[in-house]
């Protein structure tokens, strides 16, 4: 199924919803980055994701939510992640998504390298990464 495709069912499954928000994050072509790679961890990664998205619906009020990720070598301009969610009321949608991504960025079951010029490279998140999960702590920010 194409994002096109699972954005288009996924908007006609939600079709009370006031509000659809997806996001889209592609591999940046910053520098010389030439690749981007994603492994996981199977055991952990759909249950996760499976828990995160849930627990998104219920501190959210969503009528919805869909995270798809990829995982293996990305070239740069390719997609890596599709968020979208669903709510009664649009500003729901918006900071669903936003926590979705915050969490995926930076505590999620994936481990990312890119391969520049002069090889390989694993990418920690940056503490900027880290702020933005920060401030999903309280029980609704």
């Amino acid at each position: 199924m194409s994002i096109g495709e699972a954005l288009a069912a996924f908007n006609a499954a939600h079709e009370e919803a006031g509000g659809v928000v997806s996001f889209l994050g592609k591999v940046r072509p910053d520098g010389d980055v030439r690749a981007l790679e994603l492994t996981h961890y199977e055991p952990l990664t759909l249950p996760g994701m499976e828990e995160l998205a849930a627990n998104a619906r219920t501190r959210f009020d969503l009528d919805g939510a869909l995270v798809w990720h990829r995982i293996g070598v990305m070239n740069p301009g390719e997609a890596i992640v599709l968020v979208a969610t669903a709510a009664r009321h649009r500003r729901n949608a918006f900071e669903a998504a936003d926590h979705l991504m915050d969490h995926l960025k930076s505590a999620a079951w994936f481990w990312k390298r890119e391969r520049r010029d002069d090889g390989w490279h694993w990418i920690e998140p940056r503490d900027a990464d880290r702020a933005d999960l920060a401030r999903w702590n309280s029980p609704r920010t």
